[in-house]
């Protein structure tokens, strides 16, 4: 039997996508950039590797591939851009994205002119495909490294926006570099069509997604990731089609419309497009590594590093001063955009494009151009992307964290649990639509968000990244499942925590534990009662220590008279403190907050004695007439 052929296009894309996985689960647990190792696998397992990727077996087919990841990739980055942060920033977007582009492919001319002694229609190629600064690398970059909002805007936007802007730019002068005769003419009249064609047909076909997926009588929900996948792939090639390189705008103008557009699967299918661009991003970088020849690189020698250099160190600092100057960024947050500006896919991708349109020509020299672009990815992500978090640090621009709890609900059994917190340390949100019941949280000390829990923008004004942990304690259970699914969508890693009604059959426990979430004070509890009596001042929150158990049983039963007496809060021990749900298990020198209704009190005080419990400090009823302490006075309890 015949050994199968390494040189075969179907191997290829099967290796890629294969090794584009692998070598980013490898960056996440070593914790450094996945493009730095994808660069590394791809030169590896490439002809002057391993020889097991052969990227020369696609032929022309290369560039369709890479068409059709970029836009794919190019719609989910516009898609998560908020027109309204845009709107804050839009000073310094639009100078970086014009005049900002315009000093970089200048700089980059004069470097290339200066350094690699190219005469001035290759070095202006050069220039223009330096323009962009490529969201395939900068996304990824600040998805861990976490920088202030303006910051992560800011550079956001600049990637998307530029690479249509540099694509379109960088074709254009090819086309006038090779049919100079045509005159000025050929540079308005391809600029305005390219231009035209992409924002004519991005729209509209951001359009149709959006009514498409607003919709659920045209497209079903099991469709909507799909649907709105087949009309961007289609649009970048129509767009294309009709002028060519115009489909990276097209994609970005279909995402912006789709992102903002109210869409309510606008989750479902962002999630889905993050999955796609994770698979198309390490299979692009490892083919178009292993596409290129390390002898073509180190042929350029010390004028080609030196050239990388004068971009970062020089033209880089320039174009970002120029653009942002009186733009109200901080001195700090202009170092650390203008130390950030790797190159990625969109350059890698036409300087390939450059490299065979000059080489049909008879331009001997484009080979080296298209080295010369892959030595600036290489040394920019590596660098950039290696520094990148000791130089937000060192400039102070990283983001803080937030961490504690989100709660829905601020009536007053959920400002009881929060003061349990509360006291020990842990941040506390809460969320609610009622402005009296916000306003008595905000009495109280507390942080306070207006608007419903349920909806993204809500949950995004409350900064899920980062939250230990999300409560659902409102009236209704149903909404309170509801918001730990919505959140655990937003931020996978946080806990979720559901307050159950005792004796309703519209949620059960198991359905709560089925979605990953877990069971607020341990079992269900008739959450009416209790908030009536926070409400009135009928219950007392009070620590206890666990010594030694006496009996087996060391928590109140979760059924019978004893579960109206008193409800676990919160468990503090040496490792931290936590929301006491079902799978907490007290063990001796825990000490845990229980709320205490006070007409049975002595009850429960004597079930807890008898079972090893003992008590941390006094009982202290809470009045109605004491606004300072929690539970105090009341309150509708909605939200």
């Amino acid at each position: 039997m015949a050994s199968p052929s390494l040189a075969n296009p179907s191997l290829t894309l099967g290796l890629s996508l294969v090794a584009g996985i692998l070598a980013q689960l490898l960056a996440r647990h070593l914790s450094v950039p996945g493009i730095v190792v994808l660069l590394a696998a791809g030169v590896l397992l490439g002809p002057e590797g391993l020889g097991l990727i052969q990227p020369a077996s696609l032929g022309p087919a290369l560039q369709t591939v890479v068409g059709f990841s970029v836009s794919v990739i190019l719609f989910e980055g516009a898609m998560s851009l908020d027109v309204r942060k845009l709107r804050r920033e839009a000073r310094s977007i639009q100078r970086l994205v014009t005049l900002g582009a315009a000093v970089t492919a200048v700089g980059g001319t004069l470097a290339a002119r200066v350094f690699m002694g190219w005469n001035w229609m290759l070095s202006a190629l050069f220039g223009t495909l330096v323009m962009v600064t490529g969201p395939t690398v900068i996304t990824p970059l600040l998805r861990r490294v976490r920088v202030t909002h303006r910051v992560a805007t800011v550079l956001e936007a600049e990637g998307i926006f530029v690479d249509a802007v540099g694509a379109i730019i960088a074709v254009v002068a090819l086309d006038m570099a090779l049919h100079a005769e045509e005159g000025p003419w050929l540079l308005v009249s391809a600029l305005g069509s390219r231009w035209g064609v992409g924002l004519a047909v991005g729209g509209v076909t951001g359009l149709l997604i959006t009514v498409g997926l607003r919709k659920a009588s045209w497209v079903p929900e099991d469709m909507t990731n799909v649907f709105a996948l087949a009309l961007v792939l289609g649009a970048f090639q129509v767009s294309n089609a009709l002028a060519p390189e115009s489909g990276v705008l097209a994609a970005i103008a279909a995402g912006l419309v789709v992102g903002n557009g109210g869409v309510p699967a606008r989750r479902e299918v962002l999630a889905f497009k993050e999955q796609l661009t994770l698979m198309l991003l390490g299979m692009l970088f490892i083919l178009l590594a292993a596409d290129m020849r390390l002898s073509q690189v180190t042929a350029l020698g010390w004028r080609g590093l030196l050239t990388v250099l004068a971009l970062m160190f020089l033209v880089r600092p320039v174009a970002v001063a120029l653009s942002t100057a009186g733009s109200g960024l901080s001195r700090n947050e202009k170092a650390f955009i203008a130390w950030l500006g790797p190159r990625g896919i969109v350059a890698a991708a036409v300087a390939s494009l450059f490299a065979t349109r000059l080489g049909a020509q008879g331009v001997e020299e484009g080979q080296a151009l298209r080295a010369l672009v892959f030595l600036v990815i290489g040394v920019t992500v590596v660098v950039q992307g290696l520094s990148g978090g000791f130089v937000a640090g060192l400039l102070g621009v990283r983001r803080v964290v937030p961490r504690g709890y989100v709660f829905l609900g601020a009536n007053a059994l959920a400002r009881q649990v929060a003061h349990a917190l509360q006291a020990r340390d842990e941040a506390v949100l809460l969320v609610d639509s009622s402005d009296a019941t916000l306003t008595r949280a905000q009495q109280e000390g507390f942080r306070v968000l207006f608007g419903n829990g349920l909806e993204e923008r809500t949950l995004l004004r409350a900064e899920p990244e980062g939250r230990q942990g999300f409560v659902g304690l409102t009236h209704n259970e149903g909404v309170n499942l509801l918001f730990a699914e919505r959140v655990r969508a937003l931020q996978r890693t946080a806990r979720s925590y559901t307050a159950l009604h005792r004796g309703h059959v519209g949620v059960s426990a198991e359905t709560v534990r089925s979605t990953g979430g877990h069971l607020l004070f341990g079992t269900e509890r008739d959450l009416n009662v209790w908030v009536a009596r926070c409400e009135q001042g009928a219950v007392s929150r009070e620590s206890w220590r666990l010594d030694a158990p006496q009996v087996e049983a060391i928590l109140p039963p979760a059924t019978g008279n004893l579960e109206e007496a008193l409800v676990p809060l919160v468990l503090e021990r040496d490792t931290g403190t936590v929301l006491f749900d079902e799978s907490t298990v007290p063990v001796a020198g825990d000490r845990v907050d229980f709320l205490v209704a006070h007409g049975r009190r002595d009850e429960a005080h004597a079930w807890l004695s008898s079972h090893g419990w003992r008590p941390v400090t006094p009982d202290v009823p809470i009045p109605d007439t004491a606004p300072s302490l929690p539970g105090t006075a009341p309150s509708n309890g909605a939200s």
